[in-house]
């Protein structure tokens, strides 16, 4: 049972990425997990309320990531990966209304390229515009054919 002295499963002294020589991809997966924690976890929510900066490094985070959590800077986050089910929660938390935040995501791809790691680079997602066109040419095709 996790107890508020208990470290989270995630944090260094479980799992420090530098001695795991077979990391790939795990660090998105500590920037997720620090993220879905700051909407989950009422003691990670405090932690960020009153020491931000401790909080974030208790990740194994690329100097980049941490960064990119700091600002808040929401269209490079989405660029490395993170879900934007997840990314939504914490552009709330910092105060980002919906329309800033689908712009910062517009202006991550625009600015970093698509995105690199994670389900959105799975499946080939290059963001709203070029989705949109996609739907709205296979209703053509469909409209067509019938």
């Amino acid at each position: 049972m996790r107890t508020t002295e208990t470290p989270h499963s995630t944090t260094k002294p479980f799992a420090p990425l530098a001695k795991i020589p077979q990391h790939i991809g795990m660090s998105l997966y500590y920037v997720q997990k620090l993220l879905y924690q700051l909407n989950r976890d009422p003691d990670v929510r405090r932690r960020y309320d009153n020491d931000f900066n401790g909080l974030i490094e208790a990740f194994d985070l690329k100097e980049e990531e941490a960064t990119a959590i700091r600002k808040p800077n929401l269209g490079f986050l989405y660029v490395l990966g993170v879900n934007g089910q997840i990314l939504v929660h914490y552009a709330a938390l910092r105060g980002i209304a919906w329309p800033e935040y689908i712009e910062a995501l517009r202006e991550g791809l625009q600015t970093h390229g698509p995105v690199r790691d994670g389900v959105y680079a799975e499946i080939g997602y290059e963001g709203v515009e070029s989705h949109t066109a996609a739907i709205l040419a296979r209703r053509e095709l469909h409209r067509k054919g019938s």
